[in-house]
């Protein structure tokens, strides 16, 4: 049986939104949510703290890849990210609330939780807060073990997942310790986690942990990133959903 809800993994799920930066659909942006409601999908975000503490809808740690200006979005209030000015569109920084409002239950939303591996559990009970009242359906994941931990016991109704890949070689991840490394490597956090479901690297399967969380515990898997007819071949063939981006599934 498996542990996560039937709508999680029923339509693709578009990454960062329905972005399209030719046609000024930038990721995370209003625009990619209404393309996407508008192609009924889900949709995955990202969501990163403020100065005082409000929940934003924005990938990077800092400004300046898609935006205008420079700095942490931890230094600035969501006031002043809200003004922020991005590139290629007139588009404007959400908060998570702006996002449910936007949305309002017509579409899946999974929240990615981006996360500093410092302990700070601010995002979640902002997250908490704002999702208390929403009614439509919403899953939240981290590739953080303490931040889908905190989701568990701040939210355990909300449906959770950890965000995961085989092998934790990137550069961003040798800031980590070694313990905190080994716990992510084969989803060894798992019973404290406790996860409805993997999101997982389509260029790792197969792969054991993700086998085991789904044949044996039940989890949905899902797969990140989906760009090409191979990928999504690979998906369907180990996994149950797609997070896709660049192109329109049939």
């Amino acid at each position: 049986m498996s542990r996560s809800p039937p709508w999680l993994t029923a339509r693709p799920i578009a990454h960062r939104g329905l972005h399209d930066r030719a046609r000024g659909i930038i990721e995370n942006m209003p625009s990619a949510i209404n393309a996407a409601v508008a192609g009924n999908f889900a949709i995955e975000v990202d969501l990163q703290p403020s100065a005082d503490g409000e929940a934003m809808v924005h990938h990077d740690y800092a400004l300046g890849r898609l935006t205008e200006g420079t700095g942490e979005l931890l230094s600035l209030t969501a006031e002043q990210l809200k003004q922020v000015a991005f590139k290629n569109t007139s588009d404007r920084m959400m908060t998570l609330g702006d996002l449910c409002a936007r949305v309002g239950g017509r579409v899946p939303l999974v929240l990615e939780i981006k996360s500093r591996f410092d302990g700070d559990r601010r995002l979640i009970a902002r997250m908490a807060e704002v999702l208390a009242s929403y009614r439509g359906p919403v899953a939240a994941m981290s590739f953080d073990p303490d931040q889908v931990l905190a989701v568990r016991e701040r939210m355990p109704e909300l449906t959770r997942g950890i965000v995961a890949e085989r092998h934790y070689t990137d550069g961003e991840w040798k800031r980590l310790p070694p313990e905190t490394i080994h716990q992510m490597t084969g989803l060894r956090h798992a019973f404290r986690t406790q996860p409805h479901f993997v999101s997982y690297s389509v260029n790792d399967l197969p792969a054991p942990a993700p086998w085991i969380a789904r044949n044996v515990f039940g989890c949905a898997l899902i797969t990140w990133t989906v760009r090409t007819p191979e990928q999504q071949a690979k998906t369907f063939r180990y996994a149950d959903q797609m997070t896709f981006e660049g192109f329109i599934p049939e």
